[in-house]
């Protein structure tokens, strides 16, 4: 990695300096655009103790599910459970602590992270638990609760073409929480299915500007279907 080009040929090099205790910010929505690869690489690092925010927690045994087997994982900020039980027997046995939160919220979250807003209020979660114990202010008859922006120490995304710049692509919806993720971290990393040349992508489809991304690596993904329905 030199200069502007931010590839890098290993996950290993890719995942430098990831120390237990760390925020893990990541991208996806289920198993749609999960950065599958960079999350085999914190399970092989064996780091602990980890924050992580994401939309949810993969599945058992694959995605970010996979560093909830050796705990991994000591707090997750999250919009729901999902298919994961093991996900779900930890945090009914209070060995995991979890933050739900809606999925609007959580995306603002990232996005004011990433544009260096340290709050802002919202509508959603008024007068529920998910309001309890924060400010609360009334805008034209209205009441709304300050919630706080998210950054992370890492961010973890997948992308479908990039450029050595880092200039990065999303495919259909597995854009989702990616193009959120990549601007809140101190560092961030973008996995993708191609890299180009500079000057081959169109500027007007360019989702992640270069300029948030720090290391970019080219992988091959298995892009497994969370759940298959076929006729009988």
């Amino acid at each position: 990695m030199a200069g502007f080009d931010k590839r890098v040929s290993s996950y290993e090099e890719a995942m430098e300096g990831l120390e237990s205790g760390m925020t893990v910010i990541a991208g996806g929505f289920g198993l749609c655009g999960i950065p599958e690869n960079l999350i085999a690489e914190i399970k092989r690092r064996a780091v602990n103790d980890l924050t992580v925010v994401s939309n949810n927690c993969g599945v058992d045994g694959f995605g970010l599910g996979i560093l909830l087997e050796d705990r991994q994982i000591s707090k997750i900020i999250a919009s729901y459970v999902g298919e994961n039980a093991l996900f779900e027997q930890q945090m009914l046995n209070n060995e995991i602590e979890v933050v739900l939160t809606p999925q609007g919220t959580l995306a603002e979250k990232m996005r004011a992270g990433g544009a260096g807003i340290p709050a802002f209020f919202t509508a959603t979660g008024y007068g529920t638990p998910i309001g309890e114990g924060k400010e609360v202010r009334e805008f034209d008859g209205r009441h709304y609760i300050l919630e706080e922006a998210i950054k992370g120490d890492f961010a973890i995304v997948k992308g479908w073409k990039a450029d050595c710049y880092g200039n990065v692509m999303y495919r259909h919806t597995a854009q989702n929480f990616n193009p959120m993720a990549a601007t809140a971290g101190k560092i961030t990393v973008v996995e993708v299915e191609e890299i180009v040349e500079p000057g081959e992508l169109e500027p007007s489809q360019i989702h992640t500007p270069g300029i948030y991304v720090d290391r970019i690596i080219q992988g091959t993904f298995e892009k497994r279907i969370e759940q298959r329905t076929v006729r009988s």
